[in-house]
C-alpha cells in the first residue's frame, strides 16, 4: 500500500515505538506499506529529526532515512492547486496525490483540511490507518 508519511507520524514512530505510529514504521520495514517521498519531505524529515531536543540516536535516524529513501518511492510531484492553512504541509498532499497514495497518514489533519480547492487521497491518523492495512492483509 503506496503510503505518504507526515513527520510528525515518523517523529512518534522513533520516539515511541510500540504506538501506531511505531507499528506503521514496522509496517513499511516489513514491506506492507511503501511511503512515496520527494526531496522536500526528505530534507524535512532529516531537518526535524536531527533536531538534539528529540534526542533520537544519528544512526536510527540514518537507518530509517535509509530504509524511508531506498525502499520508498520518488514521486515527482507537480503543484496542486490547493491551498492548506500550513503551506509548508502542501508537498505532502502533492506527493500523495501523483503518487497515487492510498493514504496520507498524519497525527495533524486538520492541518490537511484545504481552504481552498480539494484532495482525493485520504488523510488518515495512525490507528485509522493500521485498522486499514489491517483490513487490507485480512482481505487478501
Amino acid at each position: 500500500m503506496r503510503i505518504v508519511l507526515d513527520t510528525n507520524v515518523l517523529v512518534s514512530g522513533l520516539l515511541s515505538p510500540t504506538g501506531p505510529p511505531g507499528r506503521i514504521l514496522d509496517a513499511v520495514a516489513a514491506g506492507a506499506a511503501t511511503v512515496l517521498h520527494d526531496d522536500r519531505i526528505l530534507a524535512e524529515y532529516r531537518d526535524v529529526l536531527a533536531r538534539p531536543r528529540l534526542r533520537i540516536e544519528a544512526s536510527e535516524v540514518a537507518a530509517v532515512l535509509d530504509l524511508l529513501e531506498w525502499e520508498g518511492v520518488l514521486v515527482s510531484a507537480p503543484p496542486l492547486p490547493v491551498v492548506l492553512p500550513d503551506p509548508s504541509d502542501l508537498p505532502f498532499l502533492e506527493v500523495a496525490v501523483a503518487g497515487g497514495a492510498a493514504a496520507l497518514v498524519t497525527g495533524n489533519g486538520r492541518h490537511f483540511v484545504p481552504v481552498q480547492g480539494e484532495s482525493a487521497v485520504p488523510v488518515l491518523n495512525p490507528t485509522t490507518f493500521l485498522a486499514l492495512l489491517r483490513e487490507r492483509a485480512l482481505g487478501s
